[in-house]
This record gives structure tokens, C-alpha cells and sequence, in this order.
């Protein structure tokens, strides 16, 4: 009897995710705008170059992988031969900098900033920079890249800014003495909320740019893609050793998981649709305006993690904001 009401659950549940995803409905035009997406390589930060591709925008791919591939097929797909690819590794800042210093020299303009790589766990604990990898890549990369990119955002306004948080920062345990997080016991619990972490402190530092950026014509917000079918997800297996963990990991991933396209909706929808365009300091959710994490509205708080982010990243007098 436990089984059949289980499954029927299951059954209800999964109809339930798939009617529920948001697709947009935005049919903007982008030709003659460029847009920048981090983790452009696999996932949903693919299907979001496609995406773009498609409206006839400069799209420059940004990833550590080799993106020769995926970016024929996007320019095969799209008929859209203006796709440029960039190596950076968010595991290094200067590698970040010497990134933004080039699109600086070389393009005109920006009028889409997308910071959507990440990584779920890591087996380090520090990068060469000293820094937690998951918190460098997810969060403290991303935030030292917005800062080096402004002028260019504000020079291309109106121009937008998201950034890919996740449902996971609701459950974080962020704190100014934890935000370099240190996971150096290696319990699995440790490096999950890392990535928790990352995430909230990504929606604050959005909610701060946003605030900061009002009337600049440049827009700062976060998503919640879903629970996507990507890569993340084979690398969460590989530093979870934990059997039972990997199993449970495995049967949400074939039944509950977005596929990428699926995922890659709701960034698309916030980086391009029209009704959007003043709408700043806001969390998406399946195309719609979702709640914050608690703490995400107590200034006091979101001004110390922001201040000791800048301390982290000692940013130049040239790159405040």
C-alpha cells in the first residue's frame, strides 16, 4: 500500500514540475547587442548562447573548456557567424582580470553580463588565491568580474546583469567570519553548504549592485534555474563518496531534473524580455518573481558581507563602485 501511494506521489509530482516550468514568451530582437555568459561551454549556459544566438546578438562564450564545438554547432544552429569564445578560470582572479581588461580593449560595448558558471562541491579547499573554490567561482569571481565590467555596462545602458543563484540559498549558514568558507574536515555536509553559501551571497551582492546602480540604466538580478540535467551534476558524484547520498542524487537527477533548455528559461526570460527592462533587485523563479532567502533584506548584514568581499578581493581605489 506504501508503495502504490508513493509512486502515485511521484507520479503526481513529476507531472506537476513538468506543467509548472516557466518558458518565456520574449521575442526580442538583438542584433547589434553583445552579451557576455560564463560557463557557455555545457548546460544551460549553452542553451542560453543559443538562445541569444538566435536573436542575431554578439555572444562571447566564456568558459575553461575548450568551446571549439560548441560553438560551430551554435553558429550552425543560429546562422549566426558573430559568436566569440574566451577562456577564463574563475579559480583565478588575475585570469578574471586579464579577462575583463581584454573585453575592455576589444569590444564597443556590453549589454548583457551573465554569470552563470559554478561548481556544486569541491574535492580542494583553497584555490592559489587562498579562496574557497566553490565561494571564488560562484560568487567572489563573478563579483570581482561585475566591478572590472561596469564602466562598460554603463557606458551600453540600458544593460543588465544576472546572475544564477539557486533554490540552495535558503539553506545556508552565511556569515561575514564564514565567507571564505573552510571545509578542511572534508564532511560532505561542509562542502554542500559552501555552495549554499556561495549562492546567498550572490543574491546579496545582486540586490546591493542593484541598489547601487539605480539610475545608471544598468539592472542587476538573480535566478533559480531549476534542478538542471548538467554537468554540475556527474562532478557532485565524484566528491560525494557517500553511497546512499550519490544514489538519492542519481534518482532526483533521472526523475525531477529540468533539461537544459528547461533550465536555461528563466535567465533568458530576465536577461531579455521587454517587461523587464526597469525591474531590478529581484529573484527569478521559473520565469516569475520569487521570495528571498531570510537575511537578504537586512542591510546591516548584506553591508558587512559586501565589505568584507571587497576586502577579500583588496580591489584597487579605481575598482570600487
Amino acid at each position: 500500500m506504501f508503495g502504490l501511494t508513493f509512486l502515485t506521489f511521484a507520479i503526481i509530482l513529476y507531472i506537476y514540475m513538468r506543467l509548472s516550468r516557466g518558458i518565456t514568451r520574449s521575442a526580442t530582437c538583438f542584433v547589434g547587442k553583445t552579451a557576455i555568459v560564463t560557463g557557455a561551454n555545457s548546460g544551460i549556459g549553452y542553451q542560453t548562447v543559443l538562445n541569444l544566438a538566435s536573436r542575431g546578438c554578439r555572444v562571447i562564450m566564456v568558459d575553461v573548456a575548450d568551446m571549439t564545438q560548441s560553438k560551430e554547432k551554435i553558429i550552425e544552429y543560429t546562422n549566426n557567424p558573430n559568436i566569440v569564445t574566451k577562456f577564463v578560470d574563475l579559480a583565478s582572479l588575475q585570469s578574471v582580470r586579464d579577462f575583463a581588461s581584454d573585453i575592455i580593449k576589444t569590444e564597443d560595448r556590453l549589454d548583457i553580463l551573465i554569470n552563470n558558471a559554478g561548481i556544486g562541491l569541491s574535492k580542494e579547499n583553497r584555490t592559489k588565491d587562498g579562496l574557497h573554490p566553490v565561494m571564488q567561482i560562484n560568487y567572489f569571481a563573478p563579483f570581482l568580474l561585475i566591478h572590472l565590467l561596469l564602466g562598460l555596462l554603463k557606458k551600453s545602458a540600458p544593460s543588465r546583469i544576472v546572475n544564477t543563484s539557486s533554490c540552495f540559498a535558503f539553506l545556508n549558514t552565511l556569515s561575514v567570519k564564514n565567507l571564505n568558507f573552510d571545509d578542511k574536515y572534508g564532511r560532505f555536509i561542509d562542502k554542500f553548504l559552501s555552495y549554499a553559501n556561495s549562492k546567498f551571497a550572490l543574491i546579496i551582492a545582486s540586490d546591493i549592485y542593484a541598489e547601487r546602480l539605480r539610475g545608471t540604466g544598468v539592472t542587476c538580478n538573480t535566478i533559480h534555474p531549476g534542478f538542471v540535467a548538467t554537468p554540475i551534476i556527474p562532478k557532485v558524484y565524484s566528491v560525494a563518496s557517500n553511497v546512499l547520498i550519490n544514489t538519492v542524487i542519481w534518482l532526483y537527477n533521472i526523475i525531477y531534473t529540468k533539461y537544459p533548455w528547461e533550465g536555461s528559461q528563466t535567465l533568458v526570460h530576465v536577461a531579455v524580455s521587454k517587461k523587464l527592462e526597469k525591474v531590478t533587485g529581484k529573484h527569478f523563479w521559473d520565469c516569475k518573481p520569487f521570495i528571498k532567502p531570510l537575511g537578504a533584506n537586512n542591510k546591516k548584514f548584506c553591508g558587512e558581507i559586501w565589505k568584507a568581499t571587497e576586502e577579500i578581493l583588496n580591489l584597487k581605489p579605481e575598482e570600487g563602485l
